[in-house]
């Protein structure tokens, strides 16, 4: 799996689990997927995410994410 579609799935599963806990917990919860959200959104513009930073000190490969 490339580092891109690491951080896809990384992203989608951490939102998911903050709804998950909004809805069964908190409402504070929202906070995080917010600042995942906010993350992607910079990324975008900037390409800088740390999650592909430190996947590719790992060793990950880039790939083509679509």
């Amino acid at each position: 799996m490339s580092i891109e579609r690491i951080v896809l799935a990384f992203a989608g599963t951490v939102i998911l689990v903050s709804l998950a806990l909004a809805h069964y917990v908190s409402p504070a919860w929202l906070w995080l997927t917010t600042f995942v959200g906010l993350n992607l959104l910079q990324s975008a513009f900037t390409g800088f995410c740390p999650l592909a930073t430190m996947l590719k000190k790992m060793g990950k490969q880039s790939g083509h994410a679509f």
